[in-house]
């Protein structure tokens, strides 16, 4: 179901919006790691999943988007699994762990690029890649934010960053979790200002 919704959208979108520019993309390490992107609109996610193909993504997405029957069994065959974003406890951990361990990516959209915006996903992240001892490649969007904007054909691009690497053995301590969250957000910053 991936590889075929793939096609159709790429295609898709290509045809409407034209062609995504993607930068850096040499250095997307190996599967395992966790891919964590700005998030701006719904585009973002589905440009960032056509930039890393042919990896495939399995994307943490607000259980909200589960509520309803067939969104919720379509975004699951399309890789998305259920997280409370409100209230993210331990449960939170076991998919996305259980799935680095089994060679997968995981993809994670903390809500914009500041500092102190959704920190507790941007700490989710960075704890979740700590605990399975995986790199994060960062990456940003910038393009349209709406189908409209699409429409017009406005530059769309995907830049990833250099991996942030996590020494083997790392104990996911508050300090380190912190530390690694502020060159995250330093990642993106630099990335933000790029031409």
């Amino acid at each position: 179901m991936y590889r075929f919704g793939y096609h159709v959208v790429h295609i898709f979108l290509l045809l409407v919006g034209g062609k995504l520019k993607v930068e850096n993309k040499h250095k997307i390490p190996a599967a395992p790691f966790v891919v964590v992107c700005t998030h701006r609109t719904w585009l973002d996610i589905i440009f960032l999943a056509l930039a890393i193909w042919p990896h495939q993504v399995y994307y943490m997405a607000k259980q909200e988007l589960f509520t309803t029957k067939f969104l919720g069994w379509l975004i699951t065959k399309l890789h998305a699994f259920p997280v409370n974003r409100e209230n993210p406890g331990p449960s939170s951990l076991k998919t996305p762990l259980k799935l680095l361990k089994a060679g997968k990516i995981v993809g994670i959209f903390p809500s914009g690029t500041r500092f102190g915006e959704h920190t507790s996903l941007k700490r989710g992240a960075v704890t979740i890649a700590l605990k399975a001892n995986v790199p994060i490649v960062p990456a940003i969007y910038e393009g349209p934010k709406s189908f409209k904007e699409l429409l017009k054909r406005k530059r769309k691009l995907i830049r990833f960053g250099d991996p942030i690497i996590l020494e083997d053995g790392q104990r996911a301590t508050k300090e380190m979790i912190e530390e690694k969250m502020i060159q995250l957000q330093q990642t993106f910053d630099h990335l933000k200002q790029m031409k």
